[in-house]
This record gives structure tokens, sequence and C-alpha cells, in this order.
């Protein structure tokens, strides 16, 4: 395999609401909360189902993988329940080998609520379920190791099992790779993170709101200092800045498309990830996978869902 996934194995259950739905129960724009079943089942009873998605953030970089022809997989947990099957058919649909075996667990799979507002924002209301559950157990050590690289969530970190099943895929990759996946994720996790960044990654993925809290900052000529001082290459999108890479003291940049007729932004950072990495793997320069991430998420924020 070129690239083995590791991440939440969500069922994305998308819907478009206004803005007052947000206010009125209390949510944030463009942000990922994590809820309970409950809180779940009450917001969903409210809302028309638009599409339903093997969804997760590494999940949908890995299918957009698959989409370029490349050979990946991807572990993540997920319930021997209706939902779990429709997760593994979805991957599996997408030529994705999916490296888990199901098994009746007490808690259901993981979803995750995508509210589309009419400026396409997306806020994300998530029941990790016996995704979030994941342990050293579930990695297959064989995949890890024959994997050019191995493609992390920061969604996924978390003490405990979760920290110990990244340890293991970590320790044990040829390459890896992560994205930070969300501000909020960064502010919980910043120590752990940063040492990550610092010590342990080779390729990292982050928005420009999440770079700059991770290292505290509002200068972004600061996160490239911090970023030229690593001997790593830190990939950043900038929204209609564009895009940077940053590796070996050297700075890459991508301008943004224009004149894109905006629907929908969620999938925008998985599939810009997803192009990169083909670049990466396919022998392709800084600049050309840039361009490559760049294209795959001006295609995919003019559709609904996280699909090519």
């Amino acid at each position: 395999m070129k690239i083995l996934g590791i991440g939440n194995a969500i069922v994305d259950v998308l819907c478009k609401v206004d803005d007052n739905f947000l206010k009125n129960n209390s949510l944030t724009k463009s942000t990922m909360k994590l809820v309970d079943e409950n809180e779940f089942k009450n917001l969903i009873s409210k809302l028309k189902i638009e599409e339903t998605i093997s969804g997760g953030s590494v999940a949908n970089s890995i299918v957009g993988l698959s989409q370029l022809e490349n050979d990946v997989s991807f572990i993540g947990k997920v319930n021997n329940d209706n939902l779990g099957q429709q997760y593994e058919d979805g991957l599996k649909k997408e030529k994705v080998d999916f490296i888990y075996s199901k098994k009746d667990e007490a808690i259901p799979t993981g979803t995750c609520l995508i509210l589309i507002t009419p400026d396409s924002e997306r806020t994300m209301c998530t029941f990790l379920g016996i995704a979030g559950k994941i342990n050293e157990k579930d990695i297959d050590l064989n995949k890890v190791k024959e994997s050019e690289i191995t493609f992390l969530e920061g969604y996924l970190w978390d003490e405990g099992d979760a920290k110990k099943a990244f340890e293991k895929a970590i320790n044990n990759s040829n390459k890896v790779a992560m994205s930070l996946s969300d501000l909020f994720c960064v502010e919980r996790h910043k120590k752990q993170f940063l040492e990550l960044v610092k010590n342990k990654l080779d390729i990292v993925f982050a928005n420009e709101q999440e770079i700059l809290s991770l290292i505290d900052t509002s200068s972004f000529e600061e996160v490239v200092s911090f970023s030229k001082e690593l001997d790593k290459n830190i990939v950043i999108t900038r929204g209609d800045k564009g895009a940077v890479s940053i590796k070996n003291n050297e700075v890459f940049e991508c301008n943004a498309e224009e004149n894109l007729k905006i629907v929908d932004l969620t999938g925008a950072g998985d599939l810009f990830a997803a192009g990169y990495l083909h670049g990466i793997i396919n022998k392709m320069s800084i600049k050309e996978s840039l361009l490559k991430g760049t294209e795959l998420s001006s295609k995919i924020i003019q559709k609904i869902g996280a699909r090519i």
C-alpha cells in the first residue's frame, strides 16, 4: 500500500440548515462539537437528511487518494451494526482496503451531523460512538510497515487507548503524516500536538488558524520561522490566500483558484491533503503537490459532501 490512513470511522449525515438553527441549538459556526448519543438524536430529529457517506477526516482523504488510482487502506473502528456495515460497504465501493474486522460492541458506530448553512460553511456535531475507542490491538503492524506513509488525524488523539494506538502506528511507520484537524482540537491538546510536530511527524497538515494557535502567535511570519527550524514538511492552507509548504528551509506557495461557485466547504482540507499526498507518493515536486491539493479542494467545495 502507498498510504494507510488511521482515523475516526464516522458515518457523515449531511443536512442543510439556516443560521438560526445554529443559534437556537448553541452551536458555533465552522467548528466541530462532540455530542452524546441523546443530543445527536435530538438534533437529527429536527432535520431533513440530504445524504449519508462513509466519512471521517482521514477516510475522506484516503477515498480521494483511491479516486486518483493510488493503492490505499484504512483502519477505523466500527460496530457490527447497520451503520458499521454501511461504512465498510462505502469504503469498499471506493476501492479502499478496509483493515478492520467488525465485532459486536456495546457502543454504536460513530456518526457526524454536518450542518451546511447558506454561506457554505459547515458546522459539525459528532457522536464518536465506538470510533473513538480505537486501541493498539486495532492497529495491524504488518499493514503499517508495508505502507510508504501512515496518515493520522488529530481528531483521533486522546489520552488512553487512542494515544497508545497512535504511538504504536507512529513508532512502526516508514513516514508519518498528520492533520491537526480542528482549532478546538489543537487548543485541547496543544502541548502533545507540539511535541508530535517537533519530534514525531514527517508531514503536518494545518489551516492557518490551527498553526497560529499551536505556536501561540498571531503572526504568520512567526509560523514560517518556526517551520523552517524543523526538518519537516509543514503544509498550511490559508483559504483565499492559497496554500504554503515549508520544507528544508524553503517556502513554496500556491494561489487559491478564483471565481469558484462555493456550495459546501465540507472536506476541503481532507481533499487538499489527498491531492498533496498524491503528489508526494508519485514523486511530484512540492509545488506540483500544492497545485494538486488546491485542484482537489477547489473541486470539492463546489458540490455537497466530501466525495469528488
